[in-house]
Order: structure tokens, then C-alpha cells, then sequence
């Protein structure tokens, strides 16, 4: 999938992903993966469905699709670089990622955020209904 739109390049080709650009934001300046070693982030690359949002050459924004591609899929690490923001851009990504061919048919779509929560319930993400009924393992600071 490679869509053109106002200047960007939406694509989930793994050949245009650009390992450092995403493995700085997220072990810089996001707040759920601090000091990720690069080669986590390698390692969580490979088997995952990603999705890249590209001005020129330059990497701008980032998601990936944690997934069997038939009953379940967790999305993670999304970003868009600060000063990109306010231009639509998680907006068209999300919606794109979707429709994807790999993502149709799940039971299930889940993600964790602290903060967008407006911007996920335009696309069916909500509240659970049970979140008595998750249960995790949580490491907190697990690259700190």
C-alpha cells in the first residue's frame, strides 16, 4: 500500500522505514518507550505490520500493527514528528491502516494511549466495557 497525499507518502513498504528516525522518537520523545535500545525496536519492526508517513525521503510518522492478521491486532507506536502535528496526518494513517488487507476480519483492535484518546474513538476505539477482564505484566522503566 502506497498512498501520495498533499505532499506526503502514506506506505507499509518495510524497505522505506528508516530505523533510526523511529528508534530516536521513541527512545527520546515518547513517553512509553524511554531509552528503547535500538535493537528492541528492530526486533519489534520485523514482526510487525508497519506503516510509514513520509515528506520526500524523510520519515515523519510512524504506527505499527502488533498482529496474526486473522483474530487480533494491538497498534503501537504511533507518532507524528512535532512539526507535522496539526496537519491531519495520525488522522489519515489511522483511517488508511484500517482498511488495510492484513487488518480486515479481526475480532478484536486494541491499543494504549495516555492522552489521544479523541482522536482513536473517531475510529470505533473506546472504553472496555470489562477491563476487569485484562490482565498484564507490566515492567515499568523496562529501558531506563
Amino acid at each position: 500500500m502506497e498512498i501520495l497525499e498533499h505532499g506526503f507518502i502514506y506506505s507499509d513498504d518495510v524497505n522505506r522505514l528508516d530505523l533510526i528516525a523511529i528508534h530516536r522518537f521513541l527512545s527520546q520523545e515518547s513517553y512509553w518507550a524511554k531509552g528503547i535500545p535500538l535493537q528492541i525496536v528492530e526486533r519489534s519492526l520485523s514482526n510487525s505490520l508497519c506503516f510509514g508517513i513520509y515528506k520526500e525521503a524523510r520519515q515523519v510518522g510512524f504506527a505499527r500493527w502488533i498482529t496474526d492478521k486473522a483474530t487480533f491486532g494491538y497498534l503501537a507506536d504511533v507518532y507524528v514528528e512535532a512539526e507535522f502535528r496539526g496537519l491531519g496526518l495520525s488522522k489519515k494513517l489511522i483511517s488508511l491502516m484500517l482498511f488495510h488487507k492484513d487488518l480486515q476480519g479481526l475480532r478484536r483492535y486494541m491499543l494504549a494511549t495516555r492522552d489521544a484518546h479523541e482522536l482513536y474513538s473517531q475510529y470505533g476505539f473506546k472504553q472496555l466495557e470489562n477491563p476487569d477482564n485484562l490482565m498484564a505484566v507490566v515492567i515499568k522503566d523496562a529501558y531506563l
